[in-house]
This record gives C-alpha cells, sequence and structure tokens, in this order.
C-alpha cells in the first residue's frame, strides 16, 4: 500500500499567486464513499500528543485548508492544518529524533462504518509536511475518552503502514479491511503538519439502535444510507441531501447545471436496509431562484427490482420545505428523487422503519464486520 509515488518528497516553495496552483491531487475512486470522518456527522479529533503551532481540529474542517503567506502569530507562522512543533534528539551528540519518534492524533469517527480509502492532505505544508504517516483504527463501543483508547487492552489494526509523503499534496491510501471502525490514531514520522484528513467508508448502523427507534430517517447517512449516483453534481455533491441537520446555506444542498434540453436530473440512494416507507419531506431551503420546479420519488426492492413511484411530480416551492404522507406504506431497498426540469433540493428525508427482511440482514451485516 503507497501512495501516489510522484507525490513523494517536497513541493517547490511558495512563490505568490494561488496558492493551490502546484497542489498534488489525483481522482481517488474511493472517494465516492460517505467521509466518515465528516464533523456534520459527529466525527471529532478528540486527543493529540502535540499540537504547538497548529490545533488539532483544524483536521476535519469542511473544504479546503487556506493559505494566507502574511499570517503569523507568536509562535510562528499560522498554518490551517495540525502541525507539531520540530522533534529533537537525546542530546548534542545525537540531535536527530529516532527512527520510532513520531507524533499522533486520535480520531473519532462520526459513524462506525467499513472504511474504503483515506486521504491525509498535506497542502500548504511545503517543507514542513511529515517524512511519512502510518494510521491505525479500533472499534470500541460507547464513547471512550482518550486515556481509555490508549489502554493497553485496546486492539489497533494497521489501515496504512508507515508510509512516505508528499508535501503540498493529497496523499490517498486505498483501504482493504473488511471491518467495522470507530476510532483512528493518525501518526506522522516523525512530526510536521498535516492540512485535513477525509476517511472514505461505509455507515454500518447499529442494529439495535435502529430498532430501538422504531421510525427513523432509512436513508439518512448517519443511519447506513447512501447516495449512489446522480444524474449531475456541477455545484454539490448529492449525498448533501442526506446528510444530518438542515441545509445551513445553498451549498449545503445539491444543486445541478442549467439544462439546455428536454432532460432532467436525479438522485439514486440505497437506504440502510430493506425498510417499510410511510412518509417523506422534500426540503428547498435557500435555494430560491435554483430551486428544482417539480419532483417525483420513487422505490424499488432489490438489485433489479421495478420502480414503483410513491411521490407523483409536484410542484415544489422556494426555500421550503415539503411533507407527504403515502398513503400506504412502499416498500424497498433504493429510492430516486427525480427534479424537473433541473436545479436542486438541499434534504430528502424518508421515514419508516426496518422489515423484518431488512433487520436480519443488517443484524448479519454488523455481526460478520465485528459488531
Amino acid at each position: 500500500m503507497t501512495a501516489i509515488p510522484s507525490f513523494t518528497g517536497d513541493a517547490n516553495p511558495y512563490g505568490g499567486g494561488d496558492p493551490y496552483a502546484d497542489y498534488r491531487t489525483a481522482d481517488f475512486p474511493f472517494t465516492q464513499y460517505t467521509d466518515l470522518a465528516d464533523r456534520r456527522l459527529g466525527a471529532g479529533v478528540i486527543a493529540a500528543n502535540d499540537e504547538f503551532f497548529a490545533q488539532r481540529e483544524n483536521l476535519l474542517v469542511p473544504g479546503p485548508a487556506e493559505f494566507d503567506p502574511e499570517h503569523f502569530g507568536h509562535k510562528g507562522k499560522i498554518m490551517d492544518g495540525w502541525e507539531t512543533r520540530r522533534r529533537r534528539g537525546a542530546s548534542a551528540g545525537h540531535p536527530w529524533p529516532t527512527a520510532e519518534d513520531h507524533d499522533w492524533a486520535l480520531v473519532r469517527l462520526g459513524a462506525p462504518g467499513v472504511i474504503r480509502g483515506i486521504v491525509v492532505d498535506t497542502a500548504h505544508f511545503r517543507g514542513n509536511y511529515p517524512q511519512a504517516v502510518s494510521v491505525e483504527a479500533t472499534r470500541v463501543i460507547g464513547s471512550p475518552s482518550p486515556e481509555e483508547l490508549l489502554g493497553d487492552d485496546v486492539k489497533w489494526t494497521t489501515l496504512v503502514p508507515r508510509t512516505p509523503v508528499g508535501g503540498h499534496a493529497a496523499n490517498g491510501f486505498a483501504v482493504d479491511v473488511e471491518q467495522c471502525f470507530t476510532h483512528l490514531r493518525v501518526n506522522q514520522h516523525p512530526d510536521g503538519g498535516i492540512a485535513r484528513l477525509r476517511v472514505h467508508g461505509e455507515v454500518v448502523p447499529d442494529p439495535a439502535w435502529l430498532e430501538a427507534l422504531g421510525t427513523f430517517d432509512v436513508v439518512a447517512l448517519e443511519n447506513g444510507g447512501r447516495a449512489e449516483d446522480a444524474s449531475n453534481r456541477f455545484y454539490s455533491p448529492a449525498s448533501n441531501t442526506i446528510a444530518p441537520g438542515r441545509s445551513l446555506k445553498m451549498d449545503d444542498g445539491w444543486e445541478t447545471r442549467r439544462r439546455r434540453d428536454q432532460g432532467h436530473d436525479w438522485i439514486r440512494y440505497r437506504l440502510a436496509a430493506q425498510a417499510q416507507i410511510r412518509a417523506l419531506e422534500i426540503d428547498t431551503a435557500y435555494l430560491k431562484g435554483n430551486s428544482a420546479g417539480w419532483a417525483s420519488v420513487a422505490v424499488r426492492d432489490g438489485e433489479d427490482g421495478d420502480w414503483q413511484e410513491i411521490l407523483p411530480r409536484t410542484r415544489l416551492q422556494p426555500d421550503t420545505n415539503h411533507r407527504f404522507v403515502l398513503p400506504e406504506p412502499a416498500v424497498g431497498t433504493h429510492a430516486r428523487v427525480d427534479i424537473f426540469p433541473d436545479g436542486g433540493i438541499s434534504r430528502l428525508r424518508l421515514f419508516g422503519s426496518l422489515t423484518q427482511e431488512g433487520t436480519s440482514r443488517l443484524a448479519a451485516r454488523h455481526q460478520e464486520l465485528g459488531g
């Protein structure tokens, strides 16, 4: 397992102008999955051994890291990321850090899940990035403290072995470990700075929790739903529509480019498991001159099932939450929202409960993954 080889090593010193002009990145196939370290899901950086120059919490800030070449503080250059002090050796005779010296941060995932890929982004860390990184994961039920996570009884699984990374680059790592994890330990060897951390994977909800809830949003990210595909993601990702909470601004929803044909746009979702849907919401919050004009919703049961319309094409109002009670429950494993002709919606909510088959399959997968 290695990062993109061309990313290994220094970036050029900042020469002015666009700070991202020489940023090194790539298209990682695993970014189609949910960011399990999204703050909106409840993720957090709960501890770090050192954050002298820049706070650990910056790792999970949404959006790309910012860079102001004139921004200095009492401790030196202020960086938008997590940056530790320079390590030193034990004596004048050996002033260099040892091979084992490293800094670490503990990350609580926003939702337990199977990790498909990790991005360790060193944007703007050109000469002060770590020489190498490694990432470990564990699954601990409940809300463990940092001290409990660092205890001798906690078993950590290596997801990314110690691997050289590049400065001012998005260093991506594919992960192939079929286990459910709740926490990460991110290590940088021997010291340095990381701008952002993204942990892409599949949410694995606790079936006992969902059973206790009874009725819940069966397509929500936090409950194991996923946006599988969409006709267009020009302005914002389709997964925003099933993110927690209400949309806070226009780009917190899903918006497509303007169509100049007679087609329409759509999103296809996978539900938490087979579910019985009884009510739904379509919210166009903050989408005023660009909300979808009409929308319809359909569900299907199984990968090859036929689509059954549960909400016919219905007029939508801008910046409005629309609620619909279905005349009879609809059973399915997938859902689709179609908008006409283009524009966007901010949220889709499908309220219902798992069927007996859905509960059984989810419980079996949860147990298979270490639940």
